[in-house]
């Protein structure tokens, strides 16, 4: 999607309906700093608010996607191509937590590693063995639970058993038999436990 052309198009359909960024921002209750990120095309209005604001502009959802008021004979193309679009941005989204998930837990789990392994081998004074362990140990679980976040919030669960997609709380998350990003859970739909795979999208 062009956040560019989305934005001069909000601009454009809020100026027709007589309102100033201050004025929308207050019908929708939010900040007029808002507005104008979304109007400059620097950020996008949240899915939560979307019908709210199309009402006020007098749009509809697919054409605010679009940038553009969309001809009756057109509608259904551009609100396939409009749900496609969303779906590959949310994708690429939970695509580039994951990647960050491992980077942050894999520098930092090597790193632990070799602390203890240098506190083990490297003759040096106790307390100094002590502190090296107890540091690398901390490091590597308290990187663990923000890896663990990263992972829960990025995409969704698949059921194995109804096919049902959620995302589960953070602690069912991390207290789940893993393997790799594939967890034993129970479903919250069909209630079964099964190896459920993480997938990008709940399409």
């Amino acid at each position: 999607m062009d956040q560019i052309k989305i934005g001069k198009f909000i601009a454009t359909c809020r100026k027709e309906q007589g309102m100033t960024q201050a004025v929308l921002a207050e019908k929708l209750g939010i900040s007029d700093r808002a507005i104008s990120k979304w109007e400059t095309g620097k950020s996008m209005p949240d899915s939560g608010i979307m019908l709210e604001l199309c009402d006020l502009l007098k749009i509809n959802v697919n054409e605010l996607l679009s940038g553009e008021r969309i001809m009756a004979e057109a509608y259904d193309k551009q609100a396939e191509e409009n749900l496609l679009a969303m779906r590959r941005e949310v994708e690429e989204k939970n695509r580039q937590m994951l990647r960050t998930e491992y980077w942050v837990a894999f520098p930092a789990v090597i790193s632990g590693l070799v602390m203890v392994f240098v506190a083990s081998f490297i003759e040096m004074p106790v307390w100094l063995r002590i502190v090296l362990i107890v540091f690398a140990l901390v490091m590597i679980f308290t990187v663990a639970f923000i890896a663990v976040g990263i992972e829960q919030k990025a995409g969704y669960y698949e059921c194995q058993n109804c096919h049902h997609r959620y995302v589960p709380t953070y602690w069912q998350t991390n207290l789940a038999m893993h393997m790799g990003r594939t967890r034993y859970m129970k479903c919250p739909k069909c209630g079964k436990r099964s190896w459920q795979k993480k997938v990008l999208t709940n399409l």
